[in-house]
């Protein structure tokens, strides 16, 4: 198959999209029994969670075959960057619901309880007497006292290692490029270690969030914003992590040339997309 510029690829049959619809099927089923008290939900939510490992190993390794078989041809490079760039554009508008519920709730929902409207009985017969301030976990003080999470300390250090790891994504990029193997396989380590360190300390932030601030997802509006946006982030950080271990791993096999490197450049961009990102949640969430 070594003249694969001369023919349109077709791709053969494949069952792995089954599998996937099955996993994310006991995904669904799982997760909402287990969140509204069923106990085997839990459990379900582990095979589907399974299922799907599964399916993302044995699918990604066929592709990588195929790949390494020469069977794609610049037909199907291009189809990949355009399923990439569309793929990332949807992750733009995952992130700007949330942050369009962000803002109705802080410039406009909020003010508007708080009497800040044409419409004055919006305060009188909802809440009357309930000032508008943010953050604030609503009227009634929903999920009771407390602290809101500053921008300093962790929320700063996850910020410098997140920049970090875009300079070194690009570093380990252009020295593929220049055919610099070492330097490749260093700074993407570096790169995808920075991503797990970020993980690490998010969790170790939501701890001390929990039992030294109770701050929770309960804790009205401003928790439930607060842990939606920086929670769907670190699951963000967590896959783009693991998308980096695995094209170390596929460097270390020798996958990848100066020309042909799809796949490195594809989690690249997802890297940068996921640190900016962060940097509009560092800067509306933690800051403002």
């Amino acid at each position: 198959m070594s003249h694969a510029e001369d023919r349109y690829y077709v791709p053969h049959g494949s069952h792995w999209p089954i599998v996937g619809s099955i996993g994310l099927l006991f995904l669904m089923v799982g997760i909402s029994n287990w969140l509204n008290g069923a106990g085997v939900g839990f459990w379900i939510m582990l095979a589907g969670v399974a299922v799907m490992v599964f399916m993302l190993i044995g699918w990604f390794g066929t592709v990588i075959s195929e790949s390494q078989g020469g069977l794609y041809n610049d037909q199907v490079d291009h189809s990949f960057r355009m399923g990439m760039f569309w793929f990332i554009f949807s992750e733009v508008m995952f992130f700007a619901a949330f942050f369009g519920a962000l803002f109705y709730t802080r410039n406009l929902a909020v003010p508007w309880l708080g009497g800040d409207s044409n419409n004055f009985f919006t305060n009188i017969l909802l809440w009357e007497g309930y000032e508008a301030t943010w953050p604030t976990n609503g009227p009634g003080e929903v999920g009771g006292d407390y602290e809101v999470m500053g921008p300093l300390g962790l929320p700063l250090i996850n910020t410098a290692i997140l920049l970090t790891s875009s300079v070194t994504v690009t570093i380990a990029h252009h020295a593929l490029i220049a055919g610099q193997r070492g330097i490749l396989k260093t700074f993407l380590a570096l790169t995808f270690i920075l991503g797990f360190i970020f993980v690490f300390l998010q969790g170790y932030e939501y701890m001390h969030a929990y039992e030294a601030m109770n701050l929770k997802l309960t804790s009205g509006i401003y928790g439930s914003t607060f842990f939606m946006l920086t929670g769907f982030h670190g699951m963000h950080v967590t896959i783009g992590a693991i998308m980096l271990l695995i094209i170390w791993l596929r460097v270390m096999k020798g996958h990848f040339t100066a020309t042909n490197h799809f796949a490195f450049e594809a989690v690249a961009w997802y890297w940068h997309f996921v640190d900016v990102v962060w940097i509009g949640l560092y800067v509306f969430v933690y800051w403002m």
